[in-house]
């Protein structure tokens, strides 16, 4: 694996994300000491994630703190009302605290801390949820950026292939237009003369449906050779088949897994080499 698949590969974000095993780490940290373009598609990961999580950070309403420290003051007020004296009590009176009064002060500072206790929690739990709410969101912003860069990449290597073939002088470009019903249909096949191996890009077919299947086919000296079932996967990218020789190429619609013989009035597109 060269420098740029290793970068394009997604070990960067895994790493910055903390999903990165051990093993995938201790790789990553050892090529960045060695290899400075590495470790600045690191730097860059880095900062766009940064700039990613302060952009979609979100900032508790600046009255939270001031309503709930009112709450307390007013929770604590009810508490230590006075209550009246009785007219029947004797005036002289032993100034010494009673249990009882002693045991309703403890009551009362119980009950302060417990609220202040319970306040407190309720202000950790507001601002985890906001924390988990802004996480979430940043994952999936990240998960989305990770999707197009993969897609992007896929759709760079397809055409850095094409561009090999394209310019290889071994490479035979076989154009198969479409036939009858389906005239929009095009595909080119790429057969190199010297390995006999035959590539396929059928973009231009309309997708498949369930269930069923492209089939390329030779034509040699009249009668049709099975020449691979095709896949998107399999898109200018692996060879379906070797073909020693053939006249022309042709393409029908079977069912998944394909056909001994072509059915006819399937084909989408054929072309004479």
């Amino acid at each position: 694996m060269n420098t740029k698949e290793y970068i394009s590969s997604g070990i960067i974000e895994s790493y910055i994300l903390g999903h990165a095993s051990p093993e995938e780490a201790g790789i990553l940290e050892c090529v960045m000491k060695n290899n400075a373009e590495v470790k600045a598609a690191f730097e860059e990961a880095q900062k766009t994630l940064e700039h990613l999580a302060t952009a979609q950070a979100v900032t508790p309403p600046s009255d939270l703190k001031s309503k709930i420290w009112n709450k307390i003051q007013q929770e604590q007020t009810v508490e230590e009302v006075t209550p009246a004296v009785s007219t029947d009590i004797p005036e002289k009176k032993d100034h010494k605290e009673t249990p009882e009064r002693v045991n309703i002060q403890g009551n009362t500072q119980w009950k302060t801390y417990a609220i202040a206790a319970s306040v407190l929690f309720l202000i950790s739990v507001a601002g985890n949820l906001f924390w988990m709410n802004t996480q979430s969101s940043n994952k999936k912003e990240i998960a989305l950026i990770s999707a197009e860069k993969q897609a992007h990449d896929l759709a760079m290597k397809k055409m850095n292939r094409k561009i090999d073939m394209l310019s290889n002088p071994d490479m035979q470009m076989v154009m198969l237009k479409g036939v009858e019903k389906h005239t929009d249909s095009k595909a080119m096949v790429f057969w190199d003369k010297k390995t006999k191996e035959v590539y396929l890009n059928a973009e231009k077919l309309p997708k498949a449906p369930k269930g069923m299947q492209y089939q390329l086919w030779a034509i040699e000296d009249g009668q049709p050779v099975n020449a691979g079932m095709y896949t998107e996967d399999k898109d200018s990218n692996i060879a379906l088949a070797n073909i020693p020789n053939a006249q022309a190429f042709a393409i029908t619609l079977e069912k998944e897994g394909g056909s001994k013989v072509p059915t006819m009035e399937n084909m989408f597109v054929m072309g004479e080499i």
